[in-house]
């Protein structure tokens, strides 16, 4: 059994669509970095962190956690706090190049040995980062696009898929890890672990 160590339904909906089968169990753990922490160390902490947290309660299961956070000179944007939070993060990102970094663990058991009949845990934490070049946005574009509030739960405060698509220029990468969750990386890690039983 897959267990998804998040409540996003952006990642719930990207599984679906490959025909990956889960269960959710969220966590609730600090996303702050740590004093000197690099972007990308981060991001692949917290998914570590989120991961095991339910792995701790589910020993028998394959848990995958993940965390995606939006960088623009050297500084990480997760989630907003309030409007004005999200409008300082628009302003940053507005005619700019910017990068999205989504770290994922994935956790359980598996066959390692010959005769396939002794059970070893694994612990496999990658990442992957997509490069975004946002339009220039206007107070009215900011005022307007916070009003829908649409950027208050999402890292960089806005949302590839959603409203905001209309200032995405350029992307280069993975579009789903924008989204939030780099799928072709996830179900590379799934196959590469032998969980045939993560697909419907």
């Amino acid at each position: 059994m897959l267990v998804l160590a998040s409540a996003s339904p952006r990642r719930q909906e990207l599984l679906r669509n490959v025909g990956i089968a889960f269960v959710v169990q969220p966590t609730d753990i600090p996303e702050a970095p740590e004093e000197g922490e690099a972007p990308r160390a981060f991001a692949e902490r917290l998914a570590r962190e989120k991961a095991l947290a339910v792995f701790r309660q589910r020993p028998d299961d394959l848990v995958l956690g993940a965390d995606t956070i939006v960088v623009v000179d050297a500084e990480i944007l997760g989630k907003p706090c309030d409007g004005a939070d999200a409008a300082r993060m628009l302003r940053l990102l507005s005619g700019r190049r910017h990068q999205v970094t989504t770290g994922v663990c994935l956790v359980g058991r598996e066959l390692r040995s010959p005769n396939r009949n002794v059970q070893t845990g694994f612990e496999d934490v990658r990442s992957e980062t997509t490069f975004v070049t946002m339009d220039a946005l206007s107070d009215d574009d900011i005022r307007s696009y916070i009003s829908t509030g649409e950027p208050m739960d999402k890292a960089g405060a806005y949302a590839i898929q959603g409203r905001a698509s209309r200032w995405i220029s350029r992307i280069e990468g993975d579009y789903f890890n924008v989204v939030g969750l780099p799928v072709s990386l996830v179900y590379k890690m799934l196959r590469e672990h032998g969980v045939a039983s993560a697909e419907t």
